[in-house]
Order: C-alpha cells, then sequence, then structure tokens
C-alpha cells in the first residue's frame, strides 16, 4: 500500500498566531477539517474548492415536488463573525415550498470526533407557526439499494420544534444508522429523543470509536449507540459527508400564507480517528478562530494513519484466528437471496453462518454473519 499522504490547506485571516498552530497540532496523526464558513455566497469559488456546495436537484427528503434553492444558503455576519444560513419556505403547496442543503462533496468522514455549533429556532422569521419543519446536522453516504449493508448516517440533531413523524414537539433526535427501505419505509436504527426547546446557539460534538456513537449537547451525553434493535451495528461502515439542510416534513399543519425557517451554522471540525472531549473539540474550534485561521484540512488519505486514542478495554488474551473450514458444499454469498437461522455460505474466501434470517447484508459486514473459519 502506498504511504499516507497528509494534504494541509489553511487560511487565514489575516495571520494565524501561536494558539492556531496549538490546534493543529492536537490533532494528531490522522488530521482534522475545520471550517469558520468565512464565505460571500453559495457559488463563493472558496466553497466549492474547500469541498462544499449548495443542492439543487429535487427529490427526498421532505415535501413532494418542493425546491431545494442554492439561493437559500447565505453568509451573513452575525456578532461579527460570518455563519452560514439555511432558510426554508413555504405557503402550504408542494410547488410553494423551498427546502436548504449545504453538504461536503467528498466522503472522507467516519471514525473520530465531530463537532459544529449549530442555531436552532422554534419560530418562524416571519409567517405564521406550526409547520413541521426539520433543523439538521448529520453525516451520510449513498444508499446504493434497499437495506443497503454499507449505508451509513449519523444525525447529530433532528430538531422539530413544532414536531412531526407522529411526535409532538419541540423534539430533539440522535440518530445512529445501519440502513433503511424507503417504500414501504423500513428503517433499522437507533435513536434518542429529547422532548425539550432547543432553540438558540449550541455546540454538538459526536464520538465515534470502538463501536460507540456518543452524541453530546452542550457537553452533556445524550446517547450512546452500538447495534440497532435488531442487532445490526450502527457505527459507519463506509466513508460519509458532513451536511446540514433545513427541510419541511409535510405540510399537514401549515395554516396561510407564507411561512419563513431559518438555521445557522457558526462552525464544523473533525479530528479523523481520535476521540476528543466536547471541550476540547470546542476549544481545538475557538483557538483556531482566535488565530484567524477560518479553514484548515489536513485529514491523512489512506488508511495508514495512527489512531491517537486506543481501545478503551484492551483484550485479556491475544486473538486467535479460527480454524480452516471445509467451504466445498457451500454456496457463494449472494446479496439477493433470503438466508435463515444457520445456513452456511462462502463469501471472501471464508465460510459464514447466519445467526437469523437475513437477506443483503453482507458478511463480514454486518452481525447476522458468524465466521465458521477461513476455507479450505
Amino acid at each position: 500500500m502506498a504511504a499516507a499522504i497528509a494534504a494541509t490547506v489553511v487560511i487565514t485571516e489575516p495571520t494565524a498566531n501561536a494558539s492556531s498552530q496549538s490546534a493543529q497540532s492536537a490533532a494528531g496523526t490522522c488530521g482534522e477539517i475545520f471550517d469558520d464558513f468565512h464565505y460571500t455566497a453559495h457559488n463563493d469559488p472558496a466553497l466549492q474548492a474547500h469541498g462544499w456546495n449548495a443542492r439543487s436537484e429535487s427529490g427526498g427528503p421532505g415535501v413532494p415536488g418542493a425546491s431545494w434553492l442554492p439561493g437559500n444558503i447565505t453568509f451573513p455576519t452575525r456578532d461579527g463573525d460570518p455563519v452560514a444560513q439555511l432558510i426554508a419556505s413555504t405557503d402550504g403547496t408542494s410547488a410553494g415550498t423551498t427546502h436548504a442543503e449545504l453538504r461536503q462533496t467528498q466522503q472522507r468522514v467516519r471514525e473520530g470526533t465531530y463537532a459544529t455549533r449549530v442555531r436552532f429556532t422554534d419560530a418562524p422569521t416571519s409567517g405564521p407557526d406550526g409547520d413541521h419543519i426539520n433543523e439538521t446536522a448529520f453525516t451520510i453516504s449513498p444508499l446504493r439499494y434497499d437495506y443497503d449493508p454499507l449505508y451509513s448516517e449519523l444525525d447529530f440533531s433532528e430538531y422539530l420544534p413544532n414536531g412531526g413523524w407522529g411526535d409532538t414537539g419541540p423534539v430533539n433526535y440522535q440518530t445512529s444508522w445501519y440502513t433503511y427501505r424507503a417504500e414501504p419505509w423500513d428503517a433499522l436504527r437507533a435513536y434518542n429523543a429529547t422532548h425539550a426547546s432547543y432553540a438558540g446557539w449550541h455546540d454538538l460534538v459526536t464520538q465515534v470509536a470502538d463501536g460507540h456513537v456518543r452524541y453530546y449537547v452542550d457537553g452533556v451525553p445524550t446517547a450512546d449507540h452500538t447495534v440497532d434493535d435488531k442487532g445490526n451495528p450502527v457505527t459507519p461502515r463506509q466513508d460519509m459527508t458532513m451536511n446540514y439542510n433545513l427541510w419541511f416534513i409535510d405540510l399537514a399543519t401549515h395554516t396561510s400564507g407564507t411561512s419563513v425557517y431559518e438555521q445557522q451554522v457558526d462552525w464544523a471540525y473533525y479530528a479523523k480517528n481520535e476521540v476528543v472531549s466536547p471541550a476540547d473539540a470546542v476549544a481545538r474550534a475557538a483557538a483556531f478562530r482566535a488565530g484567524g485561521t477560518a479553514y484548515v484540512d489536513s485529514l491523512v488519505t489512506g488508511d495508514t494513519c495512527t489512531p491517537t486514542t486506543p481501545p478503551t478495554t484492551p483484550p485479556t488474551t491475544p486473538p486467535t484466528s479460527p480454524p480452516p473450514a471445509d467451504c466445498g458444499n457451500a454456496v457463494a454469498w449472494n446479496w439477493g437471496t433470503v438466508y435463515l437461522d444457520g445456513q452456511r455460505v462462502k463469501h471472501n474466501s471464508k465460510l459464514w453462518q447466519a445467526n437469523w434470517w437475513t437477506q443483503g447484508s453482507e458478511p463480514g459486514l454486518t452481525a447476522q454473519w458468524a465466521q465458521v473459519g477461513p476455507c479450505t
């Protein structure tokens, strides 16, 4: 394997000082991303150069037929510093509904620590209140097909000030996904819901390591996810993008006129393969800002970087390899085939046995399969 390369991009305004340099060196050997969202508009060339874009294509989630408008992403100055601002509006019709999404353009983030500062709102900036609006910060990878076993998504927050999905608001969800089927809807995930108002600025921190996804809001732990209710792992199985969007779940509670909602993002931070405490993650972002550093990208490419935090519980005995298995009578695994408890398949030169009913779950990546041993 080729040696990993760390590509570092640092943009300062006007000059980085020692505090920002110390924050950068503290990120360990796998690198980090920091963005203070110092842009002028959704079509600012620097936004694209730094790996972001404003969504324009139609489709889900949200109200069918609604538009995703790049112009709904702006960068106003709040309290002396630029922020990313998302706008969504509706007049109660699909054609009169617009959503907003700011997203990374490359899948580069997986294990490590995520931190971001987001301002949620309970009421529209104009028009009548009560819509089922969803204010979000999350990471995601594409769903290739129903029940894709590599699908990965972490919802740092889905804030519904007026409720939705059969729940009453205000409610804030943290969700870790295994996979899903869109039609008819079937979601395999672990989630927590906090019924309280989250209007205002909040620091959202998520740690992904050692099979756990741990969520914090303003330094307070809100969830610790490992598997869904069927035993599937909910830690990411492939690289993702970091995203923010603002969208209407439905139009069932709209009353009259046009309602306009907003969500703001102050900064975003990610430390690859490193567990960082919520306080330290926020402090690193503050150090960059104090030093005038608006953007950093020093992620190490490839998988050869060294995590800076070892597993919390070392194994008590050395790991051993399973004994060889006879794969002569086993059929090759196929993602479209239904397998029952106890059935065996061969895949990637290994013999696997189904732990329970399964379809579309790849051996070696999911909890549905137990390895019997390498094929002889």
